[in-house]
């Protein structure tokens, strides 16, 4: 249940996110994982939290609940300055939940993917952090179980471990027992393989694995199938090439194949800690033991990773308050606020292949003309309105309705399986209208991406008022074209249930949606990729005003397969080379780009948007007022496009736009402006 994937960063919140959990307000998201979603919080004195919330389908196993308080328990009791410590937890919650003090940095993980290996008194100051971390764990008598790179935050002041024991609280229960063996593969124990033992000493073989891991860049034991990399940890050596040879020493006793052989955290951390004192020149005696406080100077001292703050904390935090502040506007506008992190790179539209325009585009539909739910089927219905162009659904359907027929608008609970599984096919006309709608929606987003053959089917649970939205089976999908179904999918549902709450407000009973995916026809249930309300609103926007994200961006970059897209978006970037092309000769203080193609453009048919996004390794938009500069290039040519076709073609949705920036040598963008082209209402 570690934050990665987030890039350290604080991502939007989904709708159907809670908006509180305990004590602690939530603000968004960091990272998700097999166990539950990682929210980021605040508590009443504005301090930072990382709020873990468990899936509903280990919620629903008394075996985990009972594994999972013993662990907090057992875990709320290790303190140490290279932890991160446990501050809350309610496991008996609906979804129980822990909370932890938010730290910011990348993981081991995502360092090691955007920077490589640590190196010199850093690499050295990471392995007597993490030890002494280890050590303490081991101390209060704990055993973490779940050492690997995502769970290693490199802070500003060195290394911090977290998710002690945490992630085991789910082994051998109805959730997870399989028969096989549990952890990350690579990152277990000899004896664990053999015969399933799970000591202080598998602690320590994980940690060899982890130094090993940070000097180099590579898995020790290698990559391939689970199988064969267990075969690897029980037979073969591990590979330390490129590791330095004072820490290799600790490091292969770490590693040995018997768990007796091992070093003990606490030897380790010792050792460690004279090797990095080495580093800086410090000569201890033998036998000086070295009080906490002297251990963080030297881990301090030697430590080379630069702060990361994320002022999407501040932007995010506001929003989710609806404070809207003039100082806010102009960070949106001018400066580009956030920094968000895609964890896709963007193709360009050029990539595009076997170009076609589709019979429609993606449009919210106009509300439909429905008739009460209990209502006979008998009666006659119009089906809902397709028009791609209508007016946005409302933020707050339900707003000055007394009694309305949706009564779950205050209720933040994570869905749970049963409502899936007890969820039918439209019985009355209403309904049947309803589905069409969502259906429709989903097949003509998905449509200029060529991924229209992920037809939804469209269930309904009256009880649990809930819209069920699933798709597939199909078996050999990758998890990205399941994130932009899951994407079309959320819009579809909560613009139709918007719409039908709206005009019917005491009569219509759905007001919450589940979006799933089933890779086989026989699986038993769906995978839970999301859920929502449609009371919450249904676009991405902060401070009441629409913003572009990383994830609109990572659906922009697939390649379309609309003809007038593919033109568009040609004609626009033409514009803006051509236009940063006349800033440069007006001498304006500008440099070029790098590389003629460094600007480029796509589309995300989920919010109507049009991204553009730039490579620029030489920082020619580095400072504020080149940033201004390019906006406006960029805000002209867009607009200017983006309305001409509006003008011309019925069936065109894109009227917003937002602007990325991948600095330097940067793999993750920065969204740096974003806005509507269309007046507002």
């Amino acid at each position: 249940m570690s934050a990665d994937g987030s890039g350290g960063r604080v991502l939007p919140a989904r709708s159907g996110d809670p908006a509180r959990v305990g004590p602690y307000r939530i603000i968004g998201r960091l990272g998700a994982g097999g166990m539950g979603t990682v929210h980021a919080g605040l508590d009443a004195d504005g301090s930072r939290v990382a709020v873990k919330v468990v899936h509903a389908v280990f919620a629903e196993d008394a075996e985990f609940r009972a594994r999972f308080r013993r662990e907090v328990e057992l875990s709320s009791r290790v303190t140490g300055p290279w932890l991160v410590p446990v501050l809350a937890a309610d496991p008996d919650a609906d979804a129980p939940w822990l909370a932890t003090a938010y730290v910011a940095g990348l993981t081991l993980h995502e360092h090691l993917a955007r920077f490589g290996p640590l190196t010199g008194g850093t690499l050295y100051a990471f392995a007597a952090g993490t030890a002494h971390a280890l050590a303490a764990v081991h101390r209060s008598g704990v055993m973490h179980r779940d050492v690997k790179p995502q769970n290693v935050i490199l802070a500003p002041g060195g290394p911090r471990m977290l998710d002690f024991g945490i992630a085991h609280a789910a082994e051998g229960t109805a959730v997870t027992r399989t028969g096989v063996v549990s952890g990350t593969p690579g990152w277990i124990s000899p004896e664990h393989y053999r015969t399933g033992a799970s000591g202080f000493e598998g602690d320590v073989f994980a940690w060899g694995a982890l130094v090993a891991h940070a000097a180099t860049g590579r898995l020790v034991f290698g990559t391939g199938a689970p199988d064969a990399i267990a075969y690897r940890v029980m037979s073969e050596r591990p590979d330390l090439e490129g590791v330095p040879a004072d820490l290799r020493e600790v490091v292969e006793q770490a590693l040995a194949k018997r768990p007796e052989e091992r070093i003990s955290a606490a030897d380790a951390a010792e050792a460690a800690t004279r090797l990095l004192a080495g580093q800086v020149t410090t000569v201890l005696p033998p036998g000086t033991v070295l009080e906490p406080t002297r251990v963080g100077e030297l881990v301090c001292s030697e430590w080379g990773v630069p702060p990361l703050d994320d002022p999407a904390w501040r932007l995010l935090s506001r929003s989710r308050s609806r404070v809207l502040l003039a100082v806010l506007a102009a960070v949106i506008v001018v400066a580009g606020g956030a920094g968000m992190s895609s964890l896709l790179r963007p193709a360009g539209p050029a990539d595009a292949a076997k170009p076609r325009t589709p019979a429609t585009s993606p449009q919210s539909p106009v509300a439909p003309t429905v008739v009460p739910a209990h209502t006979s089927t008998a009666a006659a219905s119009t089906p809902p309105s397709m028009d791609r162009r209508a007016a946005r659904p409302p933020q707050d359907p339900l707003a000055g309705v007394d009694r309305p027929a949706f009564t779950r608008h205050d209720d933040g609970s994570q869905p749970h399986p049963e409502e899936w599984r007890n969820s039918t096919t439209a019985r009355t006309r209403t309904e049947k209208d309803t589905a069409r709608a969502v259906q429709h929606l989903v097949t003509t987003i998905l449509a200029t991406k060529d991924m229209d053959f992920m037809r939804p089917t469209v269930t309904f649970n009256e009880r649990a008022q809930t819209v069920m939205v699933t798709g597939g089976p199909v078996s050999t999908l990758t998890d990205d074209y399941k994130e932009v179904f899951r994407r079309a999918s959320d819009m579809a549902a909560c613009v139709t249930l918007a719409h039908q709450l709206k005009n019917n407000p005491t009569t219509w009973p759905y007001g919450r949606f589940i979006i799933g995916w089933k890779d086989d026809e026989q699986a038993p249930q769906a995978t839970f990729l999301g859920y929502g309300q449609a009371t919450d609103g249904c676009y991405n926007e902060i401070a009441g005003t629409w913003q572009g994200d990383e994830e609109g961006l990572a659906t922009a970059g697939r390649a379309s397969s609309d003809t007038s897209e593919i033109r568009v978006a040609s004609t626009t970037v033409k514009g803006v080379n051509s236009g940063w092309r006349r800033r440069l000769a007006e001498g304006h203080g500008l440099e070029p780009f790098a590389a003629d193609d460094a600007v480029s453009l796509g589309f995300d048919p989920v919010e109507n948007a049009a991204y553009v996004w730039a490579r620029d390794p030489d920082g020619a938009l580095l400072g504020r007022a080149q940033r201004s500069h390019f906006r406006d290039v960029v805000a002209t040519n867009v607009c200017e496009n983006l309305m001409s076709e509006y003008s011309a073609n019925s069936a065109w949705p894109y009227t917003r736009w937002s602007i990325a920036l991948y600095q330097g040598n940067a793999a993750f963008p920065e969204i740096i402006a974003s806005g509507d082209c269309l007046p507002a209402p």
